[in-house]
């Protein structure tokens, strides 16, 4: 799914290292520089990929997503604003699943800089009755990073929802959660990790004392992926586990086998925006 994204028709030449395509029904931008490439779905300013040159990608995207007006995109890095999880609907708020406008972009020999925006509508204030500015900063170079920046005034939760590529969820762990988490399998039940975080089944955890970087360690890859975490409360870790991802209409049977998200995210406390102070939430991704 991912190679598709590279070898899409190009519509619009933005730029030496960017253009315009469309997958199914919707637009994308990509990102071909000698640091690496990426791509950006409008709607949701939805990372879909990044592969820094010379790697194997780095971010994971189902094989069996729908890419449809309204519907949200399984995998990449969706942003989940004004709210995580179904505190309203849609789920995970309807950012992701709006399309927004590119309003900046630069490039030099480091990499690529890009700014999607999105504004409150007639539409956005049926659901939610704020008025916004929502900004995705993208730095796209040898590692890759996110900053959500949002203006107004309101109270949000948010999440920067990772999906990771990796070899076999068998053999990964990720270290740097913190210890006190919410585990959601068991309804909500409060407990404490000890060491680092395998998979052996659903997993679904909010970590409420984060460290700043995690790491996930994939002996299958060989590789070691750095996480690092901005303005966040939490980190949430999941992976659907085998029984989920089979019922999943958006996702392949043996899906999970190849993903583990990890998410910076401010959920067990929300952000405050003002019109003089935005909230930021960011995320960095590298290769170690």
């Amino acid at each position: 799914m991912t190679e598709q994204l590279f070898t899409l028709p190009v519509l619009k030449q933005l730029s030496p290292a960017i253009t315009q395509c469309q997958i199914a029904d919707l637009p994308i931008l990509v990102v071909n520089h000698p640091t690496g490439r990426a791509a950006i779905a409008l709607q949701g300013a939805h990372l879909l990929s990044w592969q820094p040159a010379g790697q194997k990608s780095v971010i994971w995207l189902s094989s069996e997503t729908a890419f449809q007006p309204g519907v949200a995109i399984r995998g990449g890095v969706p942003i989940c604003w004004p709210w995580f999880g179904p505190a309203g609907k849609p789920s995970h708020g309807f950012a992701r699943n709006l399309p927004w406008q590119l309003t900046a972009q630069s490039e030099d020999e480091a990499g690529v800089k890009l700014t999607l925006t999105l504004k409150d509508s007639e539409e956005t204030r049926t659901l939610w009755p704020h008025a916004f500015t929502l900004h995705a900063h993208f730095t796209l170079s040898e590692q890759c990073s996110i900053e959500l920046e949002s203006l107004g005034d309101f109270e949000t939760t948010s999440a920067l929802h990772a999906y990771f590529e990796i070899g076999d969820i068998a053999e990964v762990k990720v270290e740097g959660l913190g210890q006190p988490y919410i585990d959601k399998v068991a309804s909500g039940e409060q407990a404490v990790l000890e060491g680092a975080l395998t998979f052996d089944g659903q997993v679904d955890r909010i970590f409420t004392r984060p460290e700043a970087k995690s790491l996930i360690v994939d002996s299958a890859l060989n590789r070691t992926l750095r996480v690092e975490h901005q303005g966040n409360s939490d980190v949430v870790s999941w992976n659907p586990g085998a029984e989920n991802s089979a019922s999943m209409k958006d996702m392949a049977d043996d899906g999970y086998k190849t993903m583990v998200c990890v998410e910076t995210a401010a959920v067990s406390r929300s952000q405050i925006s003002t019109s003089t102070t935005p909230a930021r939430l960011a995320i960095k991704i590298a290769i170690e």
